[in-house]
């Protein structure tokens, strides 16, 4: 294999990730009325912590407290960006939602640069982020909104906990334990949320089925994709999330958007490739693991 078609393998497989991801959460979203977004987070993240810890199979001791800590912190921060996501998604369409959130890493990267040309990709985006309003925001659900903005915050929160994380642990313990702290505190939310829908085994294995497609089948194909592509190449294919998001929302849940919509989608994608291609090579990395 020469090493164009290797990237252009690995390329396929970090597509083929974000693909299982947003599919993940169109599985989602059609269990809302069943479990309630809640009920699936905390599915979500169960079933990812007993998968990662399967795989990884951590070891708990010899670790400090700032470890510890650590730790913990990135598993609450994994937990709020899930529970924020999910909820966005049970007012907004998919890929509104995963282009708001988009914005928190963009908007770290810009400020990790340090450059004034890193903020013409953030007037960018926030243009786009205007017309995802199709020309007024009384259009869009202004809770649904505030929930994606929130998971936003997160996700630039997920990737600080996670470079912090990194330096203690080996990139899956790290995660593995993370996630069963998110698992953990998600419990009572999820338990009130989804009732009785818990014992229904097919919400259970559908509950699974998004654990999969969401977490499991793309941090695999990331996992493969990064040892032949470059991480600044990575980043941008991750850029391409709010696009491929529009495309699952279309196809499985019937979410039409309107041109000024898409518009506005483009436009994020767009600032976010610039904003990553500005960025240093030291920065961390922008793309969710779970």
């Amino acid at each position: 294999m020469t090493p164009r078609s290797g990237g252009s393998a690995a390329a396929g497989l970090v597509v083929l990730g974000l693909a299982c991801q947003e599919v993940g959460a169109s599985v989602a979203v059609l269990l809302f009325p069943a479990a309630g977004p809640l009920g699936m987070v905390m599915l979500r993240l169960v079933f990812s912590a007993v998968l990662l810890m399967a795989i990884a199979r951590p070891a708990l001791r010899g670790r400090s407290r700032s470890d510890w800590n650590a730790v913990i912190l990135f598993g609450l921060v994994l937990a709020v960006m899930n529970g924020l996501f999910y909820l966005a998604l049970e007012r907004l369409h998919l890929g509104v939602t995963v282009t708001i959130e988009v914005l928190g890493p963009l908007l770290l990267s810009v400020i990790v640069a340090r450059r004034p040309v890193a903020w013409l990709w953030a007037a960018l985006a926030f243009g786009g982020v205007v017309l995802l309003a199709g020309g007024g925001w009384q259009d869009l659900d202004l809770l649904g909104v505030l929930f994606a903005l929130g998971a936003a915050a997160s996700w630039a929160g997920y990737i600080l906990a996670s470079e912090r994380v990194g330096r203690a642990f080996s990139k899956l313990e790290g995660l593995a334990l993370a996630m069963v702290i998110g698992a953990v505190a998600s419990l009572p939310f999820g338990v009130a949320d989804a009732g009785a829908a818990l014992l229904n085994p097919v919400t259970l294995a559908l509950g699974a089925a998004v654990a999969v497609l969401s977490s499991a089948i793309p941090y695999a194909l990331e996992l493969s994709a990064l040892r032949r592509l470059a991480a600044s190449a990575f980043a941008i294919l991750m850029s391409l999330a709010p696009a491929i998001a529009t495309g699952a929302g279309l196809l499985l849940l019937g979410q039409v958007l309107t041109p000024l919509e898409l518009a506005g989608i483009a436009l994020v994608v767009i600032a976010s490739i610039g904003a990553v291609r500005t960025v240093p090579r030291a920065a961390p990395p922008a793309e969710p693991v779970a």
